[in-house]
């Protein structure tokens, strides 16, 4: 008996360990260019009401405010940076963001998606591949 309630405390603790990553994930994240070192803009990650997570530039730090997506194709098409939402329906699984797409505004291209936290940092993976083998990480300061 002992041995199965200590299992199940084990069980319960990690749980509330990878819900409080998560919850560290979703704020204000000033993203690093990752070939200049420079902020480029705020990115606003949030959880919708439908549980999925998602991440929109909320400030352009870099460039003019006038900048649109002009290689977007779609409903992204033309529309604004500032304002657009860059991550899209991402799931807490295991307490690392997954499943979702990244938009890169400068390629107007969509990249399967992952995010999780180092040393207080967020790194954010887009990946051609699913399983995350050919891509290129980047990582996020908090504001």
């Amino acid at each position: 008996m002992a041995k199965v309630l200590f299992i199940m405390m084990a069980i319960m603790a990690s749980a509330v360990g990878m819900m409080a990553q998560v919850d560290q994930i979703v704020g204000d994240w000033a993203t690093v260019d990752d070939k200049t070192g420079n902020q480029y803009a705020i990115v606003h990650v949030y959880q919708a009401d439908n549980g999925l997570y998602y991440g929109k530039i909320t400030k352009m730090l870099m460039g003019s405010k006038k900048l649109t997506c002009t290689k977007c194709e779609g409903e992204d098409k033309d529309r604004p940076i500032e304002g657009l939402t860059i991550i899209r329906g991402m799931k807490n699984i295991d307490g690392v963001l997954r499943e979702g797409r990244v938009l890169d505004p400068e390629s107007g291209k969509f990249y399967y998606g992952k995010i999780y936290l180092d040393k207080g940092k967020l790194v954010l993976r887009g990946s051609l591949d699913k399983r995350g083998i050919f891509g290129r990480n980047q990582t996020w300061i908090r504001k």
